[in-house]
């Protein structure tokens, strides 16, 4: 099964990174099982741009979709067996230790090769 790691952090909170596990470590150990599809980090809110459509009307804003401390800051598609495998996947991410890791599953099996997303 697929699933999304959306990390979300509170950018202007004080985290202790005392114990807290190494990005090298965690990914190496993910490529080794062969879980880890794509991820990335993302670029600050300053860098946002939200777009909807209103009466066939394209409006464009400037900044994150939602006004919350918490601002998403990056993301990791994996493939596991579960639900179990994948919150212990996400448990070991350095992110989990400074915000939270949403795991949510993905729809379909659309995620893979080029063209295939949407």
């Amino acid at each position: 099964m697929k699933y999304m790691l959306i990390h979300a952090i509170d950018p202007t909170a004080e985290h202790s990174t005392e114990a807290m596990p190494a990005f090298d470590s965690w990914l190496e150990e993910m490529l080794a099982r062969g879980v880890t599809l794509h991820g990335d980090r993302l670029r600050g809110v300053d860098d946002a741009t939200t777009v909807q459509v209103r009466d066939r009307e394209v409006l464009i804003g400037d900044g994150p979709f939602a006004e919350t401390k918490e601002q998403v800051a990056g993301y990791d598609v994996i493939e596991c067996a579960d639900l179990d495998e994948a919150i212990e996947i996400a448990a070991k991410h350095p992110t989990a230790w400074l915000g939270k890791i949403e795991v949510r599953p993905i729809l379909g099996d659309r995620c893979g090769g080029p063209g295939e997303a949407g």
